[in-house]
């Protein structure tokens, strides 16, 4: 009865994982500005690479782990239980922060098709971004709405996955086709070609957030029980999402590129979506919102499905509540599920700059439990596979590196770095909590 998710299944989950809404959003405000076309490129290539190095390390994992929980679960069983605490605490986290933003984005896909007439009920301001109640009610109607969808199972959340990454996948490609076609050249070849200069800074800044746009590959392992072929066969499947997500990132910021420079896709509220209107037209932006609606719902669908697996299997182990493991009729958990939805709800209100701290601890997060299933891989095999685990170890290395070390042009804001400090001292504080309790 459980084994309900086929090759077709995993692909669109992994891809609406990955391929989320700053594929469609930092073109302007972050790759263009601060990495170009080609250094965004040769960032993403070579973060792909490594993720590829890492993903063996999660295809030794699947191969012996046939549990709930993925990386948490591998954890736990291989190095104890403090070791399988710190994966699963930062996973959770990792997680659920992607939901509320995936949530808020829609917000921005509504307000770029009705404007600001959207914008009533002022609350107040956070971190300079202003709170909407109205905005507050989009998002966690989103989040109820999807809840509601991964309740009903794993079919159910399928098929909306399937047909949304399908439509993604088709308007991307449509839309880069015509705007390569339309659109005059002089722009990107004189901005971000001709004079071009290979910046190892440039390219950095791309490494550095890798592990948190590619975290989706990742809820591979956490469905791995309800797959219908054999679990290590998803490898393939991980990499092929993993190049895809490669692809598609560069695909939508070349689009950018061709109309705008660094400095006027700065300006612009959203500058891919500004670009495929002026020159395809109404059209072309539809295809777009729609895209961009994929990607949206798609990341959401995805990270609730994954860190409900993992918040049961964190029941299962004993570190929350017996109640997070119980699954209802549809096989589901969805005491783990509505817990989830509740936290999500309460991020909006925080406003969407505050959840965009969050969510960049997610790539040191990432790279920590990264780090751990290399770790495992390589000091529990032998020949290759320990050659590439230990490989993987290292990559895993250099990007916890490049986001905390002072002077790394993929260093963490301040507030995100306070916000890791305060996440990390809750998660001591609850396993100190947890272990007098079980001594």
């Amino acid at each position: 009865m459980r084994k309900r998710l086929n090759r077709i299944d995993i692909l669109s989950l992994a891809l609406g994982s990955i391929i989320g809404w700053g594929s469609f959003t930092l073109p302007g405000s972050k790759f263009l500005h601060e990495s170009g076309i080609i250094s965004t490129a040769i960032g993403f290539i070579l973060g792909g690479l490594s993720i590829i190095f890492i993903q063996k390390g999660y295809h030794i994992m699947m191969d012996r782990n046939d549990e709930d929980g993925g990386e948490f679960s591998y954890t736990y069983n291989n190095m104890g239980k403090a070791n399988g605490f710190i994966v699963g605490w930062s996973l959770t986290l990792c997680y659920i922060s992607m939901i509320p933003l995936n949530a808020t984005a829609f917000v921005l896909v509504i307000k770029k098709l009705f404007g600001t007439s959207i914008e009533f009920l002022y609350l107040y301001e956070v971190a300079g971004y202003p709170v909407y109640l109205s905005e507050i009610l989009i998002s966690s109607f989103i989040i109820i709405l999807f809840a509601f969808i991964n309740i009903k199972g794993l079919r159910a959340s399928s098929r909306v996955q399937n047909t949304m990454i399908l439509l993604l996948v088709l308007n991307v490609i449509i839309i880069f086709s015509v705007m390569i076609i339309k659109v005059d050249h002089n722009i990107i070849l004189e901005n971000y070609i001709v004079n071009y200069k290979f910046s190892m800074s440039e390219v950095a800044k791309i490494l550095a957030i890798v592990p948190f746009l590619f975290v989706g590959f990742d809820v591979i392992p956490q469905v791995s029980t309800d797959l219908n072929f054999e679990r290590t066969k998803a490898t393939k499947i991980a990499i092929i999402a993993i190049f895809t997500g490669v692809l598609f990132y560069n695909l939508l910021n070349i689009t950018t590129g061709l109309v705008y420079t660094s400095e006027k896709a700065l300006l612009e509220e959203w500058a891919l979506g500004s670009a495929v209107l002026d020159n395809i037209g109404n059209i072309g932006f539809l295809l777009l919102v729609i895209s961009l609606m994929g990607a949206v719902t798609g990341g959401i669908n995805g990270f609730m499905l994954s860190s409900s697996k993992l918040i049961g299997a964190l029941a299962k182990y004993k570190l929350i509540s017996d109640k997070f493991n119980m699954r209802n009729k549809n096989g589901v958990f969805e005491k783990s599920i509505k817990f989830v939805a509740i936290v999500s709800l309460i991020a909006p209100w925080l406003g969407r700059e505050v959840i965009i701290y969050i969510v960049d601890m997610s790539s040191l997060l990432a790279a920590i439990a990264y780090f751990y299933v290399c770790y495992i891989g390589y000091k529990t095999t032998i020949g290759i596979d320990r050659i590439l685990s230990i490989i993987g170890v290292l990559i895993s290395l250099i990007f916890m590196a490049l986001l905390i070390i002072p002077g790394s042009p993929g260093k963490l804001s301040n507030p995100s770095i306070l916000m890791m400090i305060l996440w990390m001292g809750i998660g001591f504080l609850y396993y100190k909590k947890y272990s007098t309790e079980m001594k």
